[in-house]
């Protein structure tokens, strides 16, 4: 037994593109590990549905909306599992349940291999720095070709994707593995699978599986001398060495390591739990970074220790029936009951009441968490992404990457009641989901709600008829424009106000310029070159403040304006009438001027498009893009299939999976995933703001 408490502790997370399996996986898992009694299917015709897909929506959809979170054991492992959905519009459930897990499962079909949202997943796993394992799924599925998806891995993520396994059989003959560690062979018998049974290795694998061991070896070389000089000398290499560099290849990032099977068909389930526990990290292996309050944010790695100051993080937020639950990650130190914690964001002190595990939606009651642990609790009000301690520590953990939104849509209650109760469900639903914004529109009297995506805000207006009765009507959707500049302007501008008593004065010279590619991720960038004191410390502040106050409508069609850099040079202050407010309204002047000189101009959301269609309809497929203003980036073969890939503007896009299924005669599908913003045509540019200028005189 382990004298550290959580070596034998797992905390994963299933991620991949839309249907590729990752609820039937984690059926099947918590089925094999005990924790369920039955198996039930993602779109089962018992009623019941898969267990992490609790809501109504999510077993008529057959999709997974909210990630779920569960516990299981395997063999002497506990495993903290979180199934998180594949479809592009709920990503932010990926990236908060990335954001606190240790590794990870990537589900990959062995038909389709990478897609559109595997890339993007793999892209989140990254920038949390989130060690992996592969699965390739569904190899009973005609067409299906595992190796192939290794080198998709190899060649499309840049990934070192070795395979651990090799079939036995594929499509209807998929009945087994090998492994290619301990060179045995199972295949996956009884009703549901659950009889592993060690067969011989059948001879028409012989070749393909030394050859697949050999590829295991020589990459296992590059991270063990050991290892090197054995297969130099043709000597036999031990199991447990081969364990040993595939975890610390997989800990560095440095490898995928790749299993395969069919969830669906019971088949190579147990064997993947067997790699979670041998090749994916513990909490003691992953480093994890808080920043010091009172020491200028200065990183500081935290320990999984429960007898150190507690540091721990709300990741997820729920409007249960008991009052909001909070879903959270102990980093350091320990939670119990009747204890007292601390909100990091604004000081406030609360005691724990409920300290609970979650089973999906069903709750477990727990007297204590440490280190390592996934919980929730009950009764305490913060915001997704808060920083909880004992009070002993100032520290606070770094955020997660939120999206922003690309569409809009108005909602309007039809009577008194549902008003109160769309009320109750839009506050709820911004505080649980930080990619879903309500807003105000002053002008029009409107109320507007803005999402990742039409299924994103259509599963939303939904719940509030389900949840909180609240009858609505909505508006067609609207794309998120933004607005930029393509030009550098110079300003030189005084604010000058005398009405007797003291005045306001003050002048800012500068510039207004695009922002280069490295600094296009902050939308807005302030640079200070003032010298000699000709404008006092206290009021560069002030400038700052009146520059980015300009920065949320844009003078075209109203939008907020990104990617702009202002570049204070020089200016000057009066010593009676200059002030803070002088400086951003002369800021503010600056800013309005510059604009119109820099070539302010629309930009508009592209989004990255799959379509999957039979070889027939690729013709009419491609043309119905291009009509679309689509840009064809790459098209491939897939068996009797055409994936066309293309780059398409969001406003060309409301409406396709109607004329998808005309053109194709129901048969093709397609994901959809925000790539860019892009400016617009000259033209459209024209037709975007005469539309805006129409909209606002029709509300005047």
């Amino acid at each position: 037994m382990s004298s550290r408490p959580f070596d034998n502790v797992r905390n994963i997370g299933i991620s991949a593109h839309i249907d590729s399996g990752k609820t039937t996986l984690t059926e099947r898992i918590l089925y094999y590990t005990g924790r369920i009694h039955e198996i039930h299917e993602v779109r089962g015709k018992d009623g019941v549905g898969a267990t992490m897909d609790h809501m109504d929506l999510e077993r008529e959809k057959g999709i997974t909306i909210c990630s779920a979170c569960t516990r299981a054991e395997w063999k002497d492992t506990t495993i903290n599992i979180i199934d998180t959905p594949g479809h592009v519009d709920f990503t932010i459930e990926v990236e908060r349940s990335l954001r606190v897990l240790d590794g990870a499962i990537l589900v990959l079909c062995s038909v389709s291999g990478v897609q559109s949202q595997t890339i993007t997943v793999d892209r989140q796993m990254r920038r949390y720095n989130v060690p992996r394992i592969a699965f390739v799924n569904k190899l009973d599925r005609s067409g299906a070709d595992p190796f192939r998806v290794v080198r998709q891995l190899k060649e499309m993520l840049r990934t070192n994707a070795v395979a651990m396994q090799v079939p036995i059989g594929v499509e209807d003959a998929h009945k087994g593995i090998i492994d290619l560690v301990e060179m045995k062979a199972f295949e996956f018998e009884g009703e549901k699978g659950e009889n592993v049974i060690e067969v011989a290795i059948p001879e028409n694998l012989a070749d393909t599986v030394e050859e697949r061991r050999e590829m295991l070896l020589d990459a296992c070389s590059d991270f063990s001398d050991e290892i090197m000089e054995l297969h130099l000398e043709g000597a036999d290499v031990p199991a447990e060495l081969i364990y040993a560099a595939v975890r610390k290849a997989t800990l560095a990032q440095e490898m995928t390591p790749v299993f395969m099977g069919s969830a669906y068909k019971n088949v190579g389930v147990q064997t993947l739990l067997d790699a979670v526990t041998a090749y994916l990290p513990n909490p003691y292996d992953v480093p994890n970074v808080a920043l010091d309050l009172e020491n200028d944010e200065a990183p500081v790695t935290l320990e999984s220790d429960a007898s150190l100051p507690l540091v721990s993080y709300v990741f997820k937020l729920e409007d249960g029936q008991y009052g909001q639950l909070n879903y959270m990650r102990v980093y350091q130190g320990s939670l119990s009951k009747g204890s007292q914690i601390y909100n990091q964001s604004n000081g406030r002190k609360y005691n724990v009441g409920r300290l609970i595990r979650m089973h999906s939606n069903k709750t477990e009651d727990i007297d204590e968490a440490h280190a390592g642990d996934i919980v929730a609790l009950f009764g305490i009000d913060c915001a997704t992404g808060t920083t909880f301690t004992d009070g002993t520590l100032s520290y606070n953990m770094t955020s997660m990457h939120v999206p922003n939104p690309v569409i809009d849509m108005t909602i309007a209650p039809v009577d008194q009641k549902s008003q109160k109760n769309l009320s109750k469900g839009l506050n709820r639903f911004m505080k649980e989901d930080p990619t879903f914004r309500v807003a105000f529109d002053d002008e029009s009297g409107e109320t507007v709600i803005s999402g990742m995506g039409e299924l994103h805000l259509e599963v939303y207006v939904e719940r509030l008829k389900r949840e909180y009765e609240a009858e609505v009507t909505t508006g067609a959707p609207q794309v998120a424009y933004r607005e930029t500049i393509i030009n550098k302007a110079a300003f030189d501008y005084t604010h000058k106000k005398q009405t007797g008593g003291s005045g306001q004065y003050a002048r800012v010279s500068g510039s207004m310029e695009p922002q280069t590619d490295e600094e296009i991720e902050e939308n807005y960038v302030f640079e200070d070159n003032v010298k000699g004191g000709n404008i006092p410390r206290e009021y560069i502040p002030s400038v700052d403040k009146g520059f980015q106050g300009c920065m949320g409508e844009g003078t075209l069609i109203g939008f907020p304006i990104v990617n702009v850099k202002m570049v204070l040079n020089d200016g000057a202050f009066h010593a009676v009438d200059s002030s803070d407010m002088a400086f951003q309204s002369a800021a503010r002047g600056a800013f309005r001027e510059a604009y119109e000189r820099a070539g302010p101009t629309i930009l508009e959301p592209l989004m990255a498009v799959e379509i999957e269609t039979p070889t027939e309809f690729q013709g009419s497929v491609i043309g119905n893009l291009s009509s679309r203003r689509g840009m064809i980036t790459q098209t491939s073969e897939r068996e009797s299939d055409s994936i066309v890939e293309a780059d398409v503007p969001l406003s060309e896009m409301f409406g396709y999976v109607g004329d998808l299924r005309s053109l194709t005669q129901g048969k093709a599908q397609f994901t959809m995933e925000f790539k860019r913003y892009a400016p617009v045509t000259s033209d459209l540019k024209a037709t975007i703001m005469k539309q805006f200028a129409d909209r606002t005189r029709r509300l005047s």
